[in-house]
């Protein structure tokens, strides 16, 4: 099918054609000519434990993901959506049926791995992100944590004292094992045809539930601890970014492409405070990872980041994700050239006609330009979104292509669609 030209915009200074969408790529074959298996609910999985990946590396075969991460010039915009596997997809929730623990299937290696390859093996996107949570590491670190049916995530006892700083620890790499084999696993399963991204929270979204409690709405008692008990927070966030980065460079010598930072209730604090108490640990985050793995390209998202985009950038992150509520065209302009962009079609999109979801995706690509832009939603992949609109999203990706012709100026650049 094929679809008309989008209206003319801000971003229109790219040139513009339209083409017919490449059919759905389905049935993916795995290379599984060398190796040994293990045992998995719907299939095996090869397993090589002596995988390792050394932090310094980067090539020109690396996947597509990883140049447009870098702002290297690519031939379309790479593509992937946060929470691509889970609960839209009706088989997850068939798996889910028989493995109703959220625990086991984010702590299982087996079903890490299976779930995180359901998309792949549906829509091929571009990045393959582990199926894991920023909670999975607290237990390796003297935080343990319940994930209840109705409240969610829940810590039955949050540190908000110096005497709750005694329980924790460095942390013990060795009890994320399944998180490491994961990973060492979809290296291999997806054969360079797709990034494999690891993720971490960053340290105020982890501490807010550290000193919460849980989820919370109000984020009243760790904002009050700001001026209550500095002292205790600033020891924990301190300890946190150590914990962190040290978990960041283990996901990328497990095999992991790029990395993921998600400040998910950085948004929720007033500028100048996420200055004081949320951009600090992540930059001694990126400092430390950087020395260790200076070619893992680092992403930055913020739920609600329209009033930070500067501030992110200030970070020495690699790249900016954006969401729905910032405009493509003026992220790019408030961020400059220097650094790559993520995002940012509104998930709600996916449940629109088609032709409007076309028109959406080659809107962003435009106002993103063609170099440092990885394609993505504004946030995570809604409850009930048809799949047949992710498909959609994913062949439309696969549909545009860059026609530089030689020339390095945005405006210059030829998007052939």
């Amino acid at each position: 099918m094929s679809f008309s030209s989008p209206p003319t915009s801000a971003c229109s200074s790219l040139s513009w054609r339209t083409s017919s969408i490449s059919s759905r790529h389905l049935g993916f074959q795995f290379n599984r000519s060398v190796g040994f298996f293990i045992s998995c609910p719907t299939r095996k999985f090869f397993r090589n434990p002596r995988f390792q990946v050394s932090c310094s590396s980067s090539s020109s075969s690396d996947p597509l993901l990883v140049k447009a991460a870098r702002g290297e010039p690519v031939n379309r915009p790479p593509a992937w959506m946060m929470r691509q596997a889970g609960r839209y997809m009706a088989v997850y929730r068939k798996l889910a049926e028989k493995y109703p623990s959220f625990r086991q299937r984010s702590e299982t290696t087996d079903l890490i791995v299976e779930i995180s390859l359901q998309p792949w093996e549906a829509f091929h996107p571009d990045g393959v992100i582990i199926f894991s949570d920023i909670l999975t590491p607290l237990p390796a670190f003297g935080v343990p944590f319940d994930i209840e049916e109705v409240r969610g995530p829940v810590i039955q006892t949050p540190i908000r004292s110096e005497e709750g700083l005694k329980a924790l620890h460095s942390i013990e790499l060795e009890k994320l094992h399944f998180v490491g084999e994961s990973l060492r696993i979809l290296r291999h399963e997806v054969d360079g045809q797709a990034a494999v991204l690891g993720f971490v929270g960053a340290p105020w979204t982890i501490a807010t539930y550290i000193v919460e409690g849980g989820t919370t709405r109000t984020y009243t008692t760790i904002k009050s601890m700001c001026h209550t008990a500095p002292h205790v927070l600033r020891a924990l966030l301190s300890h946190l970014t150590q914990t962190l980065a040290d978990y960041i460079v283990f996901q990328v010598e497990s095999g992991a492409h790029c990395i993921q930072i998600f400040d998910s209730w950085g948004g929720q604090l007033p500028p100048s405070m996420w200055d004081c108490w949320s951009k600090p640990y992540i930059e001694e985050i990126v400092r430390i990872v950087k020395s260790k793995c200076p070619e893992t390209p680092l992403v930055l998202y913020i739920n609600g980041n329209g009033g930070l985009l500067e501030r992110m950038k200030g970070t020495g992150v690699d790249v900016i994700g954006l969401d729905w509520t910032v405009d493509m065209a003026d992220g790019r302009n408030r961020l400059g050239s220097g650094i790559s962009v993520q995002g940012n079609v509104d998930p709600a999109y996916l449940f629109s006609p088609l032709p409007a979801l076309t028109d959406e995706i080659q809107r962003v690509v435009r106002c993103a330009g063609s170099r440092g832009h990885i394609l993505n939603l504004g946030h995570g992949v809604l409850v009930g979104t048809p799949e047949e609109a992710v498909a959609h999203f994913f062949d439309v990706a696969r549909s545009m292509k860059f026609d530089t012709a030689g020339l390095d100026h945005v405006a210059e650049q030829e998007l052939v669609v």
